[in-house]
């Protein structure tokens, strides 16, 4: 099995989506010729053709709003955003349009669309090119909202995504697109929507994460496991809308103490919502106050201070530890 990182493992998904199924195309700016900006469309021109693989305006609004369109006429659009701080200018057609005409028509009509959004910092970004959107698109019913974590889920969750009716955000962590390597299979593999995975099991402490958060999350566990020996299960949400529920409380009443992890600004942020689902369904086992660890309320800092904005292991252990050390 190939070891691939996250862009060639999404690079995958969309040459067999594209190869299966024509109604499949790709748009997006610069996505043909220059193989998009992180080169996750890179091939796709030379072997579909411009007909199915199409270069656009710098016009994200349009973008969606041509996909929308391509869509409701029966092809299964998959449209690039290039940078996360753009892709607010699609929500007025979004939320608007896209995540509505199933309401809006009574089941007559889906919008089989993907939104691809490379989103999150730790890449040494300039403005508009770092920011985590995950909250304000799980915010809008009728909008799906997917957040792979490493290649083998992302190639999967895409596959799933570009099959689903309705219209599905995959928010791409770009500071993992290249960060490492898993075992990915050229056969195909899909995953459900809205199902979130239970990444390493334990029994003193749920930790809840998603995207990019998922590998200081892990570090996190591993030396708490090592320094005291506490049994730390790793949640992995994977779709932040619908939010599975039912997978975190579960762990929850079992461990009776909780942490999560998200790396946008800490006000009604996903976590939070996280958090409220607990407290609405499972208070009555939890022993100890469930703690977040998250960015910040501030504008995604610049290359000097990304780092220190951005959640890493230290933060996430400490916060592990005084969850467990409540009494």
């Amino acid at each position: 099995m190939a070891r691939r990182t996250m862009v060639q493992a999404l690079n995958l998904a969309l040459h067999q989506e594209l190869a299966k199924d024509d109604r499949v195309l790709v748009l997006g700016e610069d996505v043909g010729l220059d193989g998009g900006v992180f080169r996750v469309t890179d091939g796709l021109i030379q072997k579909f053709g411009e007909q199915r693989v199409l270069d656009t305006p710098l016009a994200e609004g349009a973008i969606v709003g041509t996909a929308i369109g391509m869509a409701l006429a029966g092809l299964r659009p998959v449209a690039e955003i290039q940078f996360c701080g753009f892709s607010y200018l699609t929500l007025a057609q979004l939320e608007g349009n896209g995540a509505r005409f199933r309401s809006r028509t009574h089941g007559r009509f889906t919008v089989p669309l993907v939104m691809r959004v490379p989103y999150g910092a730790g890449v040494r970004a300039l403005e508009h090119h770092s920011e985590t959107p995950d909250a304000t698109f799980a915010h809008i019913p009728g909008l799906k909202v997917v957040v792979p974590s490493g290649p083998r889920n992302a190639r999967a969750l895409l596959v799933s995504a570009i099959r689903d009716p309705d219209p599905v955000v995959f928010l791409e962590p770009k500071r993992s697109y290249r960060a490492f390597r898993e075992e990915v299979p050229d056969e195909e593999e899909t995953l459900p929507l809205g199902k979130a995975q239970v990444v390493e099991p334990g029994d003193d402490l749920t930790l809840i994460a998603w995207g990019a958060m998922m590998r200081p999350a892990l570090q996190a566990a591993a030396a708490v496991r090592e320094r005291r020996g506490a049994g730390i299960e790793v949640l992995d949400l994977l779709t932040l809308n619908p939010l599975d529920a039912g997978t975190f409380l579960e762990s929850v009443r079992k461990t009776g103490r909780a942490v999560v992890v998200q790396e946008g600004p800490r006000h009604i942020g996903v976590a939070a919502e996280v958090v409220a689902r607990i407290n609405d369904e499972a208070l009555d086992r939890v022993a100890a106050p469930i703690r977040r660890v998250t960015g910040y309320d501030v504008v995604t800092p610049y290359f000097s201070r990304e780092e220190a904005y951005l959640p890493d292991a230290e933060r996430v252990q400490r916060a592990i530890e005084e969850t467990l050390d409540y009494q």
